[in-house]
């Protein structure tokens, strides 16, 4: 071998320090890449078979290795739908082909299809809880959706509870039956008139008259119209079939409170759910008629059709649809991703990662359980890049690229050396 040996070693050696130097490449071309995990190069010895008596040089082979446990940095942005693990878990992602994938690139934004997708055109894997298909397979990516805004729509939210807070004044004249409210006669009398705003289940807005007439001492007759059967004129008389409600109240004559007859009223709305009127904080006071005010006011639930607002995400994974109008609903439940040994897993475009023999088979389970780490929403991972480390190791990469080449050259001029012997 001698000299031939000497100027394939150097070879050899020049080749693995191209590779270290690649890898310093991409780490440093990466170095503001989300959720990117460094690698680098590892050396083995290649040694030659020869006799005791005779040296032969060998060789370096290279193994690049990623440090895919490695946790990096937060980054904290205002968006919510920025995610970061802090911990050993790995988000499902799906490729345009519908191939699952693990990744801790976190920075996903809505696309115009409404799905959640990272810089690099991977869409976000989860449960969708509003079809009931949340069940989970430990082992597989089966049962998995797209994570998407699409399907949330507008949402109308009808009646189903109100508050009925009103004082009925104690010295108010007694009704006749045949004037009371509940007779939906055009002479009708009443102590009092108050109006709820409700909604159906479509969103429809339905205006409640709520009447209250006096029909004894310390006794009232509470009756509920559908505004919208009202006369041209307004109020009585009622279309037919526009009253929804009637209900004798007895009030206690030495404090005022209601004594009997409450404390709800069961009301059905037209086309909607039966609404269900809390009366229990009226009083009969020696006081004009008048509505509580604070908690107690007359007021009502539901409401016309709103957007959503934003969304939430949870520690544990739970995407929460902020409507418009306040009202909240779970659409979607992010699990995270472990495998045995998470450094040994294959490396694919677009920051992704897929399983091997060697790093096991997947698990996936509930986020901030069982070791996979929460969820941080409106926060990133950093590269795991050390960027002082990378230059460091370019200048001897450099050098010892040099030294090989050196090696090299020296072999040549000794080998020109053997072949001028014959001249």
């Amino acid at each position: 071998m001698g000299l031939y040996g000497v100027m394939t070693t150097s070879v050899s050696g020049m080749s693995v320090q191209s590779d270290r130097m690649g890898t310093v490449a991409d780490n440093i071309a990466n170095i503001n890449t989300t959720g990117y995990k460094s690698a680098s190069t590892e050396f083995a010895t290649l040694i030659a078979e020869g006799s005791v008596a005779e040296y032969v040089p060998g060789s370096v082979s290279t193994i690049a290795r990623r440090a895919i446990s490695q946790q990096g940095d937060f980054t904290y942005t205002k968006s919510p739908t920025d995610l970061a693990v802090s911990g050993n878990g790995f988000f499902m992602v799906q490729s345009d082909a519908g191939t699952p994938y693990l990744t801790r690139a976190g920075n996903f934004v809505p696309d115009s299809a409404g799905d959640l997708v990272n810089a690099a055109g991977f869409k976000l894997m989860g449960y969708n809880l509003l079809d009931g298909s949340s069940s989970s397979v430990v082992n597989s990516a089966a049962g998995l959706q797209v994570v998407s805004t699409s399907g949330l729509g507008m949402k109308a939210t009808p009646s189903t509870a109100g508050k009925f807070g009103v004082n009925l004044p104690a010295d108010a004249a007694v009704t006749l039956a045949a004037n009371l409210p509940s007779a939906n006669a055009a002479t009708a009398e009443y102590a009092g008139k108050t109006s709820l705003v409700t909604y159906d289940n479509l969103g429809h807005q339905v205006t409640l008259d709520v009447y209250s007439a006096k029909t004894a001492d310390n006794t009232w007759e509470v009756t509920v119209y559908n505004a919208a059967g009202a006369s041209a004129s307004g109020g009585f008389p009622y279309a037919a079939g526009s009253q929804l409600s009637t209900q004798t109240l007895t009030f206690s004559p030495t404090t005022g409170a209601l004594a009997s007859g409450g404390p709800a009223l069961s009301i059905n709305i037209p086309n909607g759910a039966t609404f269900s009127l809390d009366v229990s904080k009226m009083t009969q006071l020696a006081a004009n008629y008048s509505p509580q005010t604070g908690a107690d006011a007359p007021s009502a639930n539901g409401s016309p059709p709103t957007a959503v607002d934003r969304l939430e995400i949870s520690n544990e994974g739970t995407v929460t649809a902020v409507y418009a109008d306040g009202s909240r609903v779970d659409a979607f439940r992010i699990p995270l991703a472990t495998v045995s040994s998470p450094d040994n897993l294959t490396a694919i475009s677009g920051n992704v990662y897929a399983t091997n023999k060697e790093s096991g088979d997947l698990q996936l389970g509930t986020a901030n359980d069982g070791g996979r780490g929460k969820i941080i929403s409106g926060a990133l991972e950093s590269s795991t890049v050390d960027l002082a480390s990378e230059l460091t190791s370019m200048v001897q990469a450099q050098r010892n690229y040099t030294a090989n080449s050196k090696v090299f050259q020296t072999g040549t001029e000794l080998l020109d050396v053997l072949v001028n012997l014959v001249r």
